[in-house]
């Protein structure tokens, strides 16, 4: 029996009903992080790049929760838009508790791996006992973000995108608050600084799973008990990990790629660590509406497969591409042109800014290549399609991205800049790869569930 609280989403969805909710719950995620960067850049320039180079470890970590967060919003999508409800409860049941061990699992080897990780991105003497006890703190939590990222996908799938707006600025309230009593506030005396910072993050996660929890039964979408894994569904695991194994790898070699491109930035100074750190602030604003989209097309996508509609999925993908490429060219290049007075919220240090204003010329080719890959890449997973996207990102970064950044930013002696270079050839024509992918329809049959093509 289909769950009255369930939202039907088809053809007929506007994106905007799902995009516009994801736009701000990203923003204010930007804003989150962008609050940490500037309270943190008044407390210790040192500490900035610091938590910038933690938090690049952190996303790594999180690339594994995604394998079952990925395979849920690709699953339930999917049995949603075939009217499969008698099976939604065991799946989010699965989900839950098997991202649950594996953040245990990852808080515990990450916490373990923290001196080698320093020694392997050449932090320096200054910024590395910031990043570390960020990472104990932040990412010894790590389990906390793995059952996080699996409630926001069931949510998103079933409709609810507004939910996560709404906690993600509970959580900006709570970090705030957090930084300031540790950083400026009553708790200052205690000097603990980026120590204080990541407690804070932890909190404000803590508080939001329990959110999203609260509202999940609130709204009697499903239930999550271990009386639903009796039997044990091992095989419908088995398949959500051949779904999310092959996403998780595509973002993990790219997360590795991006890392070793930060070792070559670690090399070139505090200055190019820093004028990174900063433009990534920047950054993050002018890909959240193509992400939005992106996301919100996968959704649409999915339940589309599901219910069998191919030729609507293939036609929705590319009215996205249609309203979200104009917009992020846009915001790039509205940064690339403001950049050198944003930067001073950061900064007045005159070399970071020289080198920030070059990296947001070149930048607004990486968004270009971005969007593509967010809009395709997301479809073909929602589609089924998940093994393409990772071979692509494989030969893509690694062919290309890497190669041109170094020739670019170390052998040519471009700096940071030259690095970006790279990043926007790998993102450019990986993303015109997938983008004729999705148009010769070599997707097509590739959905986990048994419906008729239309």
């Amino acid at each position: 029996m289909k769950n009255n609280k369930t939202k039907i989403i088809d053809e007929r969805t506007p994106l905007l009903v799902l995009a516009g909710p994801m736009f701000l719950e990203l923003f204010l995620n930007v804003m989150l992080n962008n609050v940490d960067t500037i309270m943190l850049s008044h407390y210790d320039e040192f500490a900035v790049g610091a938590v910038g180079n933690a938090n690049s470890i952190l996303f790594m970590m999180n690339i594994f929760f995604n394998v079952i967060a990925t395979a849920t919003s690709v699953v339930v999508a999917q049995y949603l838009g075939a009217k499969w409800y008698e099976k939604m409860n065991m799946i989010y049941t699965l989900a839950i508790m098997v991202n649950f061990t594996i953040g245990a699992a990852l808080s515990a080897a990450f916490c373990a791996a923290n001196p080698l990780i320093m020694d392997l991105l050449n932090v320096s003497a200054e910024m590395r006992p910031y990043s570390m006890i960020y990472i104990y703190i932040v990412g010894g939590s790590g389990f906390v973000t793995a059952v996080f990222s699996v409630m926001l996908q069931i949510l998103r799938c079933n409709g609810f995108t507004g939910i996560g707006m709404c906690v993600s600025l509970g959580i900006n309230v709570i970090n705030i608050l957090g930084n300031y009593l540790f950083l400026y506030g009553p708790l200052s005396f205690l000097n603990m600084g980026v120590e204080g910072v990541a407690i804070s993050t932890v909190a404000a996660r803590v508080i939001a799973v329990n959110a999203l929890f609260v509202f999940f039964y609130a709204e009697k979408i499903g239930k999550v008990s271990l009386r639903f894994l009796r039997p044990f569904p091992g095989q419908l695991l088995l398949r959500m990990i051949r779904i999310g194994l092959p996403s998780a790898g595509e973002n993990l070699t790219y997360n590795i790629y991006q890392t070793t491109l930060l070792a070559f930035v670690n090399a070139m100074g505090n200055d190019a660590v820093n004028a990174r750190s900063y433009c990534y602030t920047l950054i993050s604003f002018a890909m959240i509406f193509s992400n939005a989209c992106a996301m919100s097309t996968q959704i649409i996508t999915g339940h589309l497969v599901g219910a069998g509609k191919t030729g609507e999925a293939y036609r929705r993908v590319f009215k996205t591409l249609r309203t979200s490429m104009p917009i992020t060219i846009a915001l790039a290049s509205i940064n690339a042109i403001l950049c050198s007075y944003t930067l001073r919220i950061f900064t007045d240090n005159e070399k970071i800014i020289a080198l920030g204003q070059a990296i947001m010329i070149v930048d607004i080719f990486v968004e270009i290549g971005r969007c593509l890959n967010m809009t395709f890449v997301s479809s073909l997973k929602a589609a089924g399609a998940y093994i393409f996207p990772l071979i692509a990102g494989i030969l893509s970064n690694w062919g290309l991205g890497l190669a041109t950044g170094y020739i670019f930013g170390v052998a040519l002696k471009f700096g940071v800049a030259g690095i970006f270079v790279g990043t926007a050839t790998d993102e450019c024509i990986r993303g015109l790869i997938v983008m004729y992918y999705w148009y010769k329809k070599k997707w097509v049959g590739k959905a986990i569930v048994e419906k008729k093509v239309t």
